[in-house]
């Protein structure tokens, strides 16, 4: 049985998805983009997107009881993989012991033209 998840604390979906998708012992979070909830901007560099974007994980994690220590496994989507190290050092911050399991993809281009985008699996 699925549940979906949704909170007020993150971006609404802006597409025909759910933020979360939560099943058994996993919650499935959709790619958050770096969108401010209060402001309803991106962060402006690629250190400001990673955090809001992992922010924007964290919210919909408390939504169900959990914290970024329940992630096993992020994917995170960068326009530019020269600014992987300005990423990585924001991420380190949020994942700094125990990490879960990560791929980095390039990709050509990401919605409202954000730089960084990122997805997580979290086990209860």
């Amino acid at each position: 049985m699925k549940k979906i998840i949704s909170t007020d604390k993150a971006p609404k979906a802006i597409g025909p998805y759910s933020q979360a998708i939560e099943t058994e012992n996993f919650v499935f979070i959709s790619g958050q983009l770096p969108v401010s909830v209060k402001e309803g901007c991106l962060g402006r560099t690629v250190s400001e997107q990673t955090q809001m974007a992992l922010e924007n994980i964290k919210s919909i994690l408390n939504e169900v009881g959990l914290t970024l220590n329940n992630v096993v496994k992020t994917t995170v989507f960068m326009t530019d993989l020269k600014k992987f190290d300005e990423m990585n050092k924001v991420y380190a911050q949020y994942f700094s012991t125990n990490p879960p399991a990560r791929a980095t993809i390039e990709v050509r281009a990401l919605p409202k033209g954000a730089s960084v985008e990122i997805e997580a699996i979290a086990v209860k």
